[in-house]
């Protein structure tokens, strides 16, 4: 059982099946978000339908390039051989 789960995911044959499999999630997600009653949201984008996957992803990026340059331009990251 977990090894046709594991040569699925791991295959490139299954590629385009894993896409369309992706892709059919993410529709369900926000196709669902639209299904939420949202009459006791306390602020006015609390409303918007997919609202927090908006933000979540931002948030997600803007903390990758603040990690980035933190690390590279400010000199936080060290040589990968520092402690040789």
């Amino acid at each position: 059982m977990i090894n046709s789960i594991v040569d699925y995911f791991g295959n490139e044959a299954y590629a385009t099946r894993r896409r369309r499999l992706f892709y059919l999630v993410l529709v369900l997600i926000v196709v669902a978000d639209f299904l939420v009653f949202r009459e006791h949201a306390e602020y006015l984008w609390d409303s918007v339908p997919g609202w927090s996957a908006v933000y979540g992803f931002v948030s997600c990026v803007l903390l990758i390039f603040v990690s980035k340059f933190l690390g590279h331009r400010v000199g936080l990251m060290r040589r990968e051989d520092y402690y040789d």
